[in-house]
């Protein structure tokens, strides 16, 4: 199984998918280390990236999904995979499982204020509630709730699928 953890930055996506990933016992991998580093440059200068940026990135992923899932691997990937055309892109298959962490503005802002050495800060994330798609079909979880229980909550949900 491929679970996405998806959400806009300040979801707590890395901290929820290693956190997930360590108790599953599964591999972790986070959506960045797949970005162009001109895409990074971008986000680091506050500039959200378009469709045309997200594309060799979005590539990148299906490919390592598609190899993980030939590979027999379970992985958790932390993504923001906003828009619905992504999360179809991601999803080359049932064996990948959806995962929204869901909340607001405030919240997530407020979580960007107190995090250092992360190139995406504020500035991005009007533009990434802007792009937000909220997906019907996916499992929501509310970002508000704690670590701990939004773990809890996503291996309930991921046991009963």
């Amino acid at each position: 199984m491929i679970a996405i953890i998806m959400g806009t930055t300040g979801a707590g996506k890395t901290t929820i998918g290693t956190m997930l990933a360590a108790q599953l016992n599964w591999e972790f991998a986070d959506a960045d280390a797949f970005h162009p580093s001109a895409n990074i440059e971008k986000m680091s200068r506050g500039i959200p990236l378009n469709d045309a940026d997200r594309a060799p990135w979005l590539a990148a992923m299906r490919k390592a999904i598609l190899e993980w899932i030939a590979a027999g691997k379970n992985v958790v990937l932390a993504c923001s995979a906003l828009k619905r055309a992504y999360r179809d892109e991601l999803r080359p298959s049932p064996e990948v499982k959806i995962i929204y962490l869901k909340g607001d503005y405030a919240l997530f802002a407020e979580r960007i204020h107190h995090r250092h050495g992360h190139f995406a800060g504020e500035g991005i994330l009007a533009g990434q509630f802007a792009d937000l798609e909220e997906p019907e079909d996916a499992i929501t979880i509310d970002a508000s709730l704690s670590p701990e229980e939004i773990v809890a909550e996503i291996r309930k949900h991921l046991a009963q699928t």
